[in-house]
């Protein structure tokens, strides 16, 4: 058996990568050298004008500063598209699933263990033959699956990405239940053990949820708005666990309370109110962070730019109403950049402490 495991889930957004990152870190202080590899990627980078990467072997290659080449780590990409090229006979999906083989097959070479990632959940890349399953298989490699913390709903999709993985004769090493409610923690690691006894596989570690992870950045904020930010790039990184839409007086507004590291959301054509969070934000920048998103067809004023520069307050403009603005920020989950270290620091962290490493290795 390969010293090499694959890490696959049940759906997107079940922090997949997160604890990737935690694996990673343990497995680095246990092994001389530990590779890593997302065979097939979707959400993808250019890096250096020159190569296209999936976004998470460019993280994990800046964060842990490893030394494979970019084509290797990141050998196939699925890009807009791309399935209807295959389905019109332009693309061989036998020479891609090779050129996966020869890419793993150099890391791990020149590795001690080596981490791959899967995309999405299993049965991802099904209809141009490069499942996680099919690529799991392909490379002779146990699948470790993580299912978003619960009892029924995870069983549930945990029972179709397993049989998927049976079907392609890959054997299921574990489950990881990962964003597990402190209240029912208790519950799960009691229950969840006995119905996994159905297929013989171990729970191997059951993540709390941190709220932390999922807050955004207004550098998040400005990728969701294929926008730039007019100033405060110095606080791009800062992450805002409160977030307010004004559309209502100024006199209103300055009667509640900015709270800490909030985001306000209010139209471009607000200038009152912009001044004021700038006024705000001028008093209290050394404790506290506020930043605006500016919203509406028409742009602010230059005016309106120039004071947000001089006072150099985080900010954006995006070119959409303030109810479209706000309904995509509630339901924007933040992804981890390699520019935020304290949250893949966290992410690290709490991986640690609730996964049985030495499990996975056995």
């Amino acid at each position: 058996m390969k010293k090499a495991i694959f890490v696959a889930a049940t759906g997107q957004n079940v922090g997949k990568t997160t604890l990737c990152l935690g694996i990673m870190a343990a497995l680095r202080e246990r092994f001389s050298k530990v590779g890593f590899i997302k065979p097939v990627g979707q959400q993808h980078i250019a890096i250096n004008d020159r190569i296209v990467v999936d976004k998470d072997v460019a993280l994990f290659k800046n964060y842990f500063h490893l030394d494979f080449a970019y084509e290797q780590m990141s050998p196939v990409i699925l890009p807009a598209g791309f399935t209807r090229s295959f389905l019109d006979g332009k693309i061989d999906s036998l020479k891609l699933k090779r050129s996966i083989e020869i890419a793993f097959e150099k890391i791990s070479k020149h590795s001690s263990f080596t981490l791959v990632e899967g995309t999405g959940h299993v049965g991802v890349g099904s209809l141009v033959h490069l499942s996680n399953a099919a690529v799991a298989a392909s490379l002779k490699l146990e699948v470790i699956i993580i299912a978003s913390g619960g009892l029924g709903s995870a069983y549930d999709e945990l029972a179709l990405n397993i049989e998927l993985c049976r079907a392609h004769h890959v054997n299921v090493k574990g489950v990881i239940l990962n964003r597990v409610l402190q209240n029912k923690r208790e519950m799960i690691e009691h229950y969840f053990p006995k119905a996994l006894k159905q297929w013989n596989i171990p729970l191997i570690g059951c993540v709390p949820f941190h709220e932390f992870l999922s807050l955004p950045t207004l550098l998040d904020f400005a990728a969701l708005f294929k926008t730039t930010l007019i100033a405060g790039h110095n606080q791009q990184s800062c992450h805002f666990p409160h977030h307010r839409l004004v559309a209502g007086s100024v006199e209103a507004f300055e009667q509640e309370l900015l709270k800490d590291n909030e985001l306000i959301i209010t139209p471009a054509t607000r200038e009152e109110i912009i001044l004021s969070v700038i006024t705000h934000y001028l008093r209290h920048k050394k404790t506290s962070v506020q930043a605006l998103i500016l919203t509406g067809r028409h742009a602010p004023s230059s005016y309106i730019i120039d004071q947000i520069k001089q006072a150099d307050l985080p900010a954006l403009y995006a070119p959409l109403c303030s109810y479209e603005a706000m309904e995509s920020i509630t339901s924007f989950v933040a992804k981890i950049r390699s520019e935020d270290s304290l949250k893949i620091a966290q992410a690290i962290e709490l991986t640690e402490k609730n996964l049985d490493i030495d499990q996975i290795l056995a």
